[in-house]
């Protein structure tokens, strides 16, 4: 009966976590959508303007973001799915303000997201001070301690959107969530 009641929990938390998705990507598409068309005209002409001496991409075209999870915190998977939520929403409200062209390419690679995990609070800030150091996008969530977490603990680490060879030097030997 356990087994039963496990199983059906974690699909709720699942049905929980894609349905916040859903609701965030339909959200920042919705918003964005103006903004990615005028970015796919720009990035069309700068292709074409071969007389262009700006200096060449950094990446290989592949964009993304992690979001990194606390595993200390013994979060619900509820929970955590709204954690993560918050950080990528926050995270690419914060690439609209400082660097668009970044967040419209990674809306135009279809938004891609990774979630990892880290034990404890002290290696979450240490990727966060790595991330920064690299240039990247990176979003610290605290929580409101309204539910299962205390106030003000720093529950998700949100790296990105960003140029996936970047992201990867800084998280890519963390394991999946």
């Amino acid at each position: 009966m356990i087994a039963k009641e496990h199983i059906m929990a974690t699909a709720a938390a699942v049905s929980v976590g894609v349905g916040i998705g859903v609701v965030v990507g339909w959200l920042i598409r919705g918003r964005f959508r103006s903004f990615a068309l005028v970015s796919r005209k720009a990035a069309i002409n700068r292709e074409i303007d071969l007389n262009d001496n700006s200096p060449s991409p950094k990446d290989d075209g592949e964009y993304k973001m992690v979001i990194v999870v606390r595993t200390d915190l013994k979060m619900g998977r509820g929970k955590a799915a709204a954690q993560c939520a918050h950080g990528a929403l926050g995270a690419a409200e914060k690439c609209l303000v400082t660097d668009k062209d970044t967040l419209y390419a990674w809306k135009a690679c279809g938004q891609p997201k990774v979630v990892v995990k880290t034990d404890t609070e002290q290696s979450l800030i240490e990727l966060a001070k790595a991330a920064s150091a690299s240039g990247l996008i990176c979003t610290i969530i605290r929580d409101a301690g309204r539910t299962q977490i205390a106030s003000g603990s720093k529950t998700v680490l949100a790296v990105g959107p960003g140029p996936a060879q970047l992201i990867d030097k800084v998280t890519g030997h963390l394991k999946l969530y």
